[in-house]
């Protein structure tokens, strides 16, 4: 990807909808495979009663919108401003209960894993039923649509296209196997407090080009310093980006 193209991609305007000023990507195409569109408020006169508490609006008891959900509450019930970046909004937003919940869970993948994601980590990599391994570098793009693997040669692949991850992991008690792999997009990851700990990812995505499903695996490598702990945070916050990832198409 050129210089030029990157910046396109990467290009952002501020734009004020009815729940708030957005930082949007410039062209639509762009923008993150995480974030959600804006719902559709639910219109005021077919919301008489807070849709929560059941309280009659009036005067006094006037109604709000769930800038998350659209829903139409009292303030009571819809009185919480918590941030709300897969909507791209600048500033905290109001948001009811439930929503405020989720928001607020979303926040550490935000400030903690996708950094981590960007900043990328060292691991060898396969490609398809390949056993040889090539030391690279995989790190997630700026504007998080494409994953790029950097060594010898340089790969990208599309997020959206990803449509399968297990994580591999090992360290399992006595009596078990000492490798166990998981569909993470399906269930949790292995328990923190726990003895597994992830080794690896294998990824299946669609590529252009290529006719079925294209495969990859990544091992935890070691960085400058003979460490593997960098590698090890990306596969765990890769494994929160993919729940995010399908939570977004099923939304």
């Amino acid at each position: 990807m050129s210089s030029e193209v990157a910046a396109r991609c990467d290009a952002k305007k501020l734009v004020r909808s009815p729940s708030g000023l957005r930082m949007v990507p410039e062209h639509r195409a762009f923008g993150s495979p995480f974030g959600l569109e804006e719902p559709q408020w639910v219109p005021d006169k077919e919301c008489p009663r807070c849709m929560q508490c059941d309280a009659k609006f009036d005067f006094l008891t006037r109604k709000h919108h769930c800038r998350r959900c659209g829903k139409c509450f009292c303030d009571k019930c819809c009185g919480q401003k918590v941030a709300l970046p897969r909507m791209c909004f600048v500033d905290p937003v109001r948001q009811c209960a439930a929503c405020a919940l989720v928001s607020r869970k979303e926040a550490e993948f935000f400030d903690k894993q996708l950094r981590v994601l960007l900043s990328g980590a060292t691991f060898l990599v396969s490609f398809g039923n390949s056993e040889n391994a090539e030391t690279m570098v995989c790190r997630l793009s700026s504007n998080q649509r494409y994953l790029l693997l950097d060594g010898a040669g340089h790969h990208e692949i599309e997020v959206t296209h990803i449509s399968a991850v297990q994580v591999l992991t090992e360290g399992f008690p006595a009596g078990d196997k000492d490798t166990h792999t998981y569909t993470s997009l399906l269930g949790s990851p292995p328990s923190e407090g726990g003895a597994a700990r992830a080794t690896g990812m294998s990824l299946q995505f669609s590529a252009p080009g290529v006719e079925g499903v294209a495969q990859l695996k990544l091992t935890a490598g070691e960085d400058a310093h003979g460490s593997r702990k960098q590698a090890t945070a990306w596969l765990a916050a890769m494994h929160k980006a993919a729940k995010l990832l399908y939570e977004s198409r099923d939304q």
